[in-house]
């Protein structure tokens, strides 16, 4: 290259034999423009991980690439404390962290930013869609942008910098929960440019306009960074097998085949040198532009080789293009064993290094690589052109990506649930629309108090809707005939089967309006609809309910670690509890209400209920629940689970008139009524009396 730069200078000045003598001082000015002999590119590596020292080099970017960045300013951690519980159960505080900071991405110019990831997960989509909460603002890099807001109110508006020239990133107060409460290691896939950028476009930005020629092969991306401009495009040129040639005031780059001077060696036979040739393999590492930019290896095989020659270019490149690059790289490392010195006629005085020749009745294209002046004519040195023949195909493979799925809308869920406790329990279960929704944020409020955050939801619910109604059962036995089709919020949710040892366990419990439903068979019917049979009715209690289903309503399933506890403000019997549960995305907030009757904190109605005629009078008899209990378990009497065992017992006659009675066991005897009448008996619990279990009694017809 030395010989490059001071021809071009001379020749301007006096000439070719200026142009010749200029030779001589080449190498000073070759070094001021690309260094001294000791090379220092950018180095293709694993996606390294962010760094925020002083004197971190800031690539140059080019196309679409992925990098990790520099933080350049960042501010302390953020605590956020929220309590949950009340005064008599006890009080939990959870901590959360945030934090702001800002991130150096390009010293040229951006046209925008795409996916990030966290720890290699995804945190923004391609969609620019959010999986955890940030506020993100980008700038391009540009000589007009002004300081970040945020930077300004914590530095100063006079003291902020604006990082002109710099494109960078500003994430105000991201949620760490996802990682550890720290600040995670994050990796940016950034568009500088709107499509594909040529070698020699590279070239020409790097150095300044000083470097032209050909525009050369396309890449996908390119990031530039080195200790001068030299080790910067040699990183990009060396691999693809580009050099120089002299232009009008800076130098051409060239590549491969193309027009081509014609010389003839001079009188006396021409000499010839030829180095042996080692094979060698070759081996190209690159960016795969198709596996999200990890590194890629393409490799081609040469017979008898004993040695690899490896490449690491940081280029986003296609599996195809770098297996193609790879063996043009072999190619040419076999050709270039033969060296040619020609001797040539004074005609040739005006040969530059790096021109293209032909030699007159030859085959083949050479590179001038030295040009000499001496006593008897023009000596060149040359080097074979190889031919560019296609190169090995490739694929990219079956990457493992990190997936992208969009979290969609948040939907709330507020439901009483039974319990065996003495505290009314009310649960939060959110999901989102679509499978990428993870969690919201969880405020909850009554008309006394106002709203107040009280944590995160639970892990994302199973929810949806049914479109018919579900007809009358019984609770007593499995109902085999009867189906139901719910309709879930997206269609990666999915229901499972469970066998009658899981149900007996609890399993495939679903609130369906206001009745407790567990299911046997799930069948997947369509892409988010689903048909469930062998179905348990009226679980925990909630038989009541079996004949007050309408079209439409809600479908729950209650999975205890999609639950969340609403305990602050505590709920109460007839007081509205309100909860909003506010999602990544600003807009994507979702409230809900529910006002509490107390079910769960009443006993389940008596059942298996039996009226006989003894003598004179009625005997009734019936079988207690208890609240949190779903089945009976043989020779164990249940649990009471109350203060004390005590029931009411009801005759309700058919003119209005009614007599009640208390009494401390499950049988009572009773006046035969005159006239059709209904029994009606309540379990006293602590907290109130049982819905009834209700009996016919019809008189005996003489």
């Amino acid at each position: 290259m030395a010989s490059v730069v001071l021809t071009t200078l001379g020749g301007a000045v006096g000439g070719p034999v200026g142009r010749a003598l200029g030779a001589v001082a080449g190498r000073t000015i070759d070094a001021a423009l690309f260094g001294g002999k000791r090379r220092e590119g950018p180095r293709l590596t694993e996606l390294r991980v962010q760094t925020s020292s002083y004197g971190s080099a800031i690539p140059k970017l080019f196309g679409t690439m992925r990098v990790a960045g520099t933080v350049i300013w960042a501010t302390d951690l953020r605590e956020s404390a929220a309590t949950t519980g009340s005064k008599t159960g006890g009080r939990t505080t959870q901590y959360s962290y945030s934090a702001s900071f800002a991130v150096a991405l390009s010293a040229r110019s951006i046209r925008g930013v795409g996916r990030i990831w966290a720890e290699g997960k995804l945190l923004r989509g391609a969609a620019g869609d959010w999986k955890s909460r940030t506020g993100f603002r980008w700038y391009p890099g540009d000589e007009a942008q002004m300081p970040d807001p945020l930077i300004a109110s914590v530095v100063g508006v006079g003291s902020a910098p604006a990082y002109r020239g710099i494109a960078y990133v500003v994430f105000e107060e991201l949620a760490l929960a996802d990682f550890g409460n720290r600040i995670p290691s994050l990796t940016f896939e950034v568009i500088a440019d709107a499509a594909p950028v040529a070698v020699g476009t590279i070239a020409g930005v790097l150095s300044d306009g000083v470097i032209g020629g050909q525009a050369g092969p396309v890449l996908g991306g390119f990031a530039a960074e080195g200790t001068s401009v030299g080790d910067a495009v040699a990183a990009l040129i060396d691999p693809i097998g580009g050099w120089y040639a002299a232009g009008g005031g800076g130098l051409d780059l060239c590549f491969g085949a193309g027009p081509a001077r014609t010389v003839s060696p001079g009188a006396g036979a021409p000499s010839r040198r030829r180095a042996p040739v080692e094979p060698r393999d070759v081996v190209v590492a690159y960016h795969d532009s198709a596996r999200d930019y990890q590194t890629g290896v393409q490799q081609v095989r040469t017979p008898g080789a004993r040695a690899t020659e490896r490449i690491a270019l940081p280029a986003a490149m296609q599996a195809g293009d770098a297996a193609a690059l790879a063996g043009m790289v072999a190619a040419r490392l076999a050709s270039g064993g033969e060296g040619r010195t020609l001797m040539l006629g004074w005609d040739a005085i005006d040969l530059r290094p790096g021109e293209r020749v032909t030699i007159a009745g030859e085959d083949g294209r050479w590179r001038v690589r030295r040009v000499a002046i001496e006593a008897d004519g023009i000596t060149a040195d040359l080097v074979p052109i190889p031919f560019a023949a296609p190169g090995p195909v490739a694929a990219d493979g079956a990457p493992v990506l990190a997936a992208d799925v969009l979290p969609g809308d948040t939907r709330l869920r507020l439901i009483e649930v039974p319990g065996a406790g003495d505290t009314l329990q009310v649960m939060a279960v959110a999901a989102g629309t679509a499978p990428g929704w993870r969690r919201a944020t969880l405020l909850a409020g009554d008309d006394a108090t106002g709203w107040r955050e009280i944590g995160m939801t639970a892990a994302a619910g199973t929810i949806g809707t049914v479109p018919g109604v579900l007809g009358p059962g019984t609770a007593a036995i499995e109902d085999r005939t009867s189906e139901i089709d719910v309709v879930l919020l997206h269609d990666a949710m999915t229901l499972a089967d469970a066998d009658a040892a899981a149900l007996d366990q609890g399993a495939n419990a679903a609130l369906i309006g206001d009745e407790i439903v567990q299911f046997g068979r799930a069948r997947r019917m369509g892409a988010a609809r689903w048909r469930l049979s062998l179905l348990w009715r009226g679980r925990q209690g909630s038989d009541w309910a079996m004949g007050s289903h309408g079209p439409g309503e809600g479908f729950v399933l209650l999975d205890p670690a999609t639950l969340r506890a609403i305990d602050d403000p505590p709920p109460r019997v007839g007081r509205a509890i309100r909860a909003m549960a506010s999602g990544i995305a600003p807009d994507d907030v979702a409230e809900t209400a529910i006002v509490p009757d107390g079910r769960a904190l009443v006993p389940p109605a008596p059942v298996h209920g039996r009226i006989d005629r003894v003598g004179g009078v009625l005997a009734v008899r019936w079988v207690r629940r208890a609240r949190g209990v779903a089945g009976w378990r043989d020779s164990i009497d249940l649990p009471l689970g109350e203060e004390r065992e005590a029931y009411l017992v009801t005759i309700a006659h058919a003119d209005g008139r009614g007599e009640t009675i208390e009494v401390a066991m499950p049988a009572v005897t009773l006046p035969v009524p005159g006239a059709a009448a209904q029994i009606m008996v309540r379990q006293i619990g602590t907290h109130g009396a049982s819905r009834p279990m209700i009996l016919p009694f019809l008189p005996e017809i003489p």
